[in-house]
């Protein structure tokens, strides 16, 4: 290649001739551009480190439900076949390290409680990439089947879950980029191969406006439920009463997924997400009739399309109308819950609840199975919740 400052003169023709050749020559020895070489000019994502991103996503989640699984031999952790132009960064694998100690532990516990995991299937859709400068912002949904091994007998088939994720990852000098980071979207925090305890929002629904008219009894209290077995007896009649039990549990199988149109969906928005909206929905399917009144009045309930209670929406709210109300009873253990029945946690132990979950299946040997949103879950143990969160306060409730 000739350089433009090389032009060849009468006067100069001998040292320039020399001098072109030389360069010339020079040239056929450099190297080709490489996405490796050194640039300053920002780097491009395209379709092909796009389709990078979300494998190298999917390769993190099914490291981390892996390591729930039973098995004899642990297989090679999937984010080690990443290198070059898409992988962690070092910080971020060492982090990945951790979660996946302390999702073993997890596993172990949980063997403990006689549950174990024997297959797991974990896919992940890239929903948007935002890029600026060196720094790409990937959303991911993270959609994970576990297969429950038959330890006790009468365990379910399955329980998944789905669940959004907001991926960081910076490019360096050379073009080649680095996942730096990894958190929660929305209010997804409550998966079971989630490595960290849930960030609590402390923030209330709402508070009612200066002159609305308020409730004309004090909150009642809800005592704590053991988390212990065995529990005493607190058998349930599930048929000829008041409530279809058996409708709540369909209900809450068939929305855990796919949100019903008919309700507003409050997932992403804090607050506790979308988990009391969605008993309440599931609750409403069973029979569940509508208290009218003042949205901010705990004593009412209602919930549609257009407005809401906030004993509809609200944790601590639906917690006071039902026991208020005596549509539900509190419960001393949390293995005494049967289908239909409502689960609430406090992650924090300071007395404001934080997640809404409903039961809709329970093991001939008195295991219960909750189904919940935020994040969308299907069939999750007892046990398994009482294995990620030890050191929580429990609340269970009779419907």
């Amino acid at each position: 290649m000739k350089s433009r400052r090389l032009r060849r003169t009468r006067r100069r023709a001998t040292i320039l001739t020399a001098a072109a050749a030389s360069a010339v020559a020079g040239a056929a020895l450099l190297p080709n551009w490489s996405a490796g070489a050194s640039t300053t000019t920002e780097p491009e994502v395209d379709a092909r480190t796009k389709a990078t991103f979300q494998r190298l996503a999917e390769a993190v989640f099914t490291d981390r439900t892996d390591a729930l699984v039973d098995r004899p031999g642990r297989k090679k952790p999937m984010t080690d076949g990443f290198s070059g132009r898409v992988a962690l960064s070092s910080g971020a694998a060492r982090t990945e390290d951790k979660a996946l100690d302390r999702l073993a532990d997890r596993r172990q516990r949980l063997a403990r409680h006689g549950e174990k995991y024997s297959a797991a299937d974990t896919t992940v859709t890239l929903n948007r990439t935002r890029v600026s400068g060196r720094k790409a912002v990937v959303t991911v949904t993270e959609t994970t089947t576990l297969t429950y091994r038959k330890v006790r007998g009468d365990e379910p088939r399955t329980t998944g879950f789905q669940a959004d994720h907001r991926l960081t990852f910076q490019a360096d000098r050379r073009g080649n980029w680095r996942l730096t980071g990894i958190r929660e979207a929305d209010d997804d925090q409550l998966a079971v191969n989630q490595p960290t305890q849930p960030t609590v929002d402390p923030a209330p629904v709402a508070s009612a406006p200066a002159g609305a008219p308020t409730a004309a009894t004090t909150t009642p209290s809800s005592p704590r439920a053991a988390i212990t077995r065995p529990a005493p007896a607190a058998p349930k009649d599930l048929t000829g009463g008041a409530y279809d039990y058996k409708a709540m549990a369909a209900y809450a199988e068939k929305h855990w997924r796919d949100y019903n149109p008919d309700y507003p969906s409050f997932d992403g928005q804090g607050a506790g997400g979308d988990c009391t909206n969605f008993v309440s929905q599931a609750l409403k399917a069973g029979g569940w009739k509508h208290v009218p009144g003042y949205v901010y009045d705990y004593t009412r309930w209602f919930g549609n399309a257009d407005i809401q209670s906030h004993s509809f929406i609200g944790v601590n709210e639906w917690s006071w109308f039902a026991l208020n109300s005596e549509r539900a009873t509190s419960l001393a253990n949390v293995y005494q819950l049967d289908v239909g029945d409502v689960l609430q946690v406090d992650f924090d132990r300071d007395g404001s609840k934080d997640h809404t979950m409903i039961v809709t299946y329970r093991s001939a040997r008195g295991v219960p199975y909750l189904s919940y949103h935020s994040t969308n879950t299907h069939r999750r143990s007892v046990e398994s919740i009482i294995a990620s969160y030890p050191n929580a306060a429990y609340y269970a409730y009779r419907t």
